[in-house]
């Protein structure tokens, strides 16, 4: 199966099912515009502990490694930083599933994400406000480059609402981080 088959894997079975998502991680670069591949999704999903069954359904055990339902309504109930893992059987492939819990931020997002067309379909996307964010987390906890260059790559191809992401990033604490995006920074 070719990588440009990567994201409906994942995003059909969630539509289908009628759990709201958006890509926010590698992919949601690369349908911005960017030159970059990856083998994986970042998606924050609109889950709740009573989604279980239901996701379970989108997502069934011959076709996708999934967590336990325990795990699912777990990390559903968490107010914030919830993650889980679907690997997809047939291709390997891998989406790391945030759910969106009670981050305003997040909510914000999930009520302004962008359905954009790429590969001759749809597909939900973060605002780039978001998706920066998120970057500069993942660029704190982890520490590689590839996140700031997506970050300036997102900032050269998309235009942004800056004030929304500067008080995202003095509420999260990612001011040093953010500092290294700019176009002056090493």
């Amino acid at each position: 199966m070719p990588e440009t088959e990567l994201p409906w894997v994942f995003t059909e079975p969630l539509e289908s099912a009628g759990i709201p998502y958006m890509l926010v991680g590698a992919y949601a670069v690369i349908v911005f515009g960017a030159l970059r591949t990856t083998n994986d999704l970042d998606l924050v999903v609109a889950l709740h502990a009573g989604d279980a069954r239901k996701f379970e359904t989108a997502f069934p055990d011959d076709g996708f490694y999934r967590p336990p339902r325990e795990v699912i309504v777990e990390e559903a109930a968490r107010v914030s930083g919830a993650h889980f893992n679907l690997i997809h059987h047939a291709t390997g492939w891998k989406a790391d599933c945030y759910p969106v819990g009670r981050d305003e931020f997040q909510l914000w997002g999930l009520r302004n994400r962008r359905r954009i067309p790429h590969e001759n379909r749809g597909v939900w996307v973060a605002p780039p406000e978001v998706v920066i964010v998120k970057k500069l987390e993942y660029f704190r906890e982890g520490g590689s480059a590839k996140h700031i260059s997506d970050i300036r790559g997102v900032l050269q191809l998309v235009d942004v609402d800056r004030t929304v992401i500067e008080q995202e990033v003095g509420r999260r604490g990612l001011r040093e981080e953010w500092l290294v995006c700019q176009p002056s920074a090493p």
